[in-house]
C-alpha cells in the first residue's frame, strides 16, 4: 500500500507539475503576445516622432526664411520712406 500511495502522490504531483506548467506556457505566450503589442506600439510612436521632427525643422526652416523677408521688406520700405523725403523737400514751391 505504501508504494501505491506514493504512486499516486508522484502522479497527482506530476499532473499538478503539468498544469502549473501549461499555466506558465499560457502566462509565458499571454507575455509574449503583449511584449509583440507594446514594441508595435513603440515603433508607430517612432514613426509618428520622426515625422513631426520632420515637420518641426520644415517648419523652422520656413519661419526663417519668412524672418529674412521681414527684415528685406522694412529695409526696402525704409529706402522707400527715405527716398521719397528726399524729393519731397527737393520739389520747390510755386510762390
Amino acid at each position: 500500500m505504501c508504494f501505491d500511495q506514493q504512486r499516486s502522490l508522484l502522479l497527482s504531483e506530476l499532473i499538478a507539475s503539468r498544469a502549473r506548467s501549461a499555466d506558465e506556457n499560457a502566462m509565458v505566450e499571454a507575455l509574449r503576445g503583449r511584449l509583440a503589442e507594446t514594441e508595435a506600439r513603440l515603433e508607430r510612436a517612432r514613426a509618428r516622432e520622426a515625422e513631426l521632427t520632420r515637420r518641426l525643422e520644415e517648419m523652422k526652416r520656413f519661419i526663417s526664411v519668412m524672418e529674412i523677408l521681414e527684415t528685406y521688406l522694412k529695409r526696402r520700405f525704409r529706402e522707400r520712406q527715405a527716398q521719397l523725403g528726399c524729393r519731397i523737400t527737393l520739389v520747390p514751391t510755386k510762390n
